[in-house]
């Protein structure tokens, strides 16, 4: 297992996380898996056995099942291992039962202490925006939580640029607590990232975890042209990600399949080693049904793409050149920073365009 620093944090984290999405399967998220006590065991055991460290919850997984879940499988050794959870998602019905309010995040962090059998949280993330709540209260509240020792580090999920700068920038002139990471979605077929929140993370220095980066399967080699596994979250219903161009993703498939082929590694290998060789990111938050998958997935750390390979991928998955990109690629480009180059890169082929 790889280890890389989180952020400009002292935490070192795998490179490879275990998310448990699937624990519990409570309401919607039977349609993922119902994996209980017993079988979270064997999971958790497995991951640990191959260098995991980190384990990503939520409160709003199956109703805070999924971190009771996980407190009892991990244990003895739940104090021995790092875990992040978030909060921000509505979890009942009362008015005050979701965003970043202090009355919210106080109320749902000490719940999920509770829940994980734990004194404090590794790493918390505020899993959505929230435009109602002002940042001031929100960060102050982590701070509050921080200094109690409840949480050590605090990151965000889902949010735009913008959100994340004036976090950081209310963080600074306040001198509260400031992100450290952001998790996001980030895969060969959804790099929308690259535009913002990428460079964000190289110049501001925030750890890019990234959650589904199999794309809920489509990328891990079970799907394909003609082949949709009949047990799939897909068939039961589950949309998310949202795919808005499948000629796309089936040619990106196609891609790795012949990569994968020809390395006599998997297909999801393939396509986690691209995401690991990107700027930014520090861990990618894996599920899985069973050892077997989180094993295939474990042993993507060691694969290195050439340089051939990673142009392949590249030429079938690169996003469209946005405004003001395009016109920052044919007047700028003598003047990128590392930060620019994370998407600029992607295009540095192209004559004008």
């Amino acid at each position: 297992m790889e280890y890389r620093t989180l952020g400009r944090s002292g935490l070192k984290v795998s490179a490879i996380a275990m998310g448990t999405f699937s624990f519990g399967g409570v309401g919607a998220f039977a349609r993922v898996a119902n994996q209980g006590v017993e079988e979270a065991r064997r999971l958790v055991d497995c991951c640990i056995d191959g260098g995991i460290n980190l384990f990503d919850t939520a409160n709003m997984y199956s109703l805070g099942r999924s971190e009771e879940i996980l407190g009892e499988a991990l244990g003895d050794k739940r104090n021995q291992v790092l875990i992040s959870s978030k909060a921000r998602m509505r979890i009942g019905d009362g008015p005050n039962d979701e965003g970043l309010s202090r009355y919210h995040l106080i109320r749902e962090c000490e719940r999920s202490l509770k829940r994980l059998r734990r004194d404090h949280i590794d790493v918390y993330f505020m899993h959505e925006w929230d435009g109602v709540t002002p940042v001031e209260e929100t960060l102050s509240a982590l701070d509050t939580l921080r200094q109690q020792g409840k949480i050590r580090y605090i990151g965000c999920s889902n949010y735009s640029g913008w959100h994340i700068m004036k976090a950081l920038g209310v963080a600074e002139a306040k001198n509260l607590p400031r992100f450290v990471t952001q998790q996001i979605h980030y895969t060969l077929e959804a790099r929308e990232a690259e535009y913002e929140l990428l460079p964000l993370s190289i110049d501001q220095g925030l750890g890019a975890m990234v959650w589904s980066p199999l794309a809920a399967g489509l990328l891990s080699g079970a799907f394909g042209r003609d082949r949709s596994p009949a047990g799939s979250r897909q068939a039961a219903g589950w949309s998310e990600p949202p795919i808005r161009d499948e000629e796309r993703l089936w040619t990106i498939v196609d891609a790795l399949d012949v990569i994968a082929r020809a390395r006599g590694v998997s297909v999801a290998q393939v396509s986690l080693a691209w995401t690991l060789s990107r700027p930014a990111v520090a861990s990618l938050v894996v599920g899985g049904l069973s050892e077997a998958q989180f094993r295939d997935n474990i042993a993507a750390v060691d694969l290195t793409l050439t340089a051939e390979e990673l142009d392949i991928l590249n030429k079938v998955s690169r996003p469209a050149y946005l405004y003001p990109y395009w016109h920052q690629h044919n007047f700028a480009k003598d003047r990128f920073s590392p930060a620019d180059l994370t998407l600029h890169d992607s295009y540095s082929d192209l004559g004008l365009v």
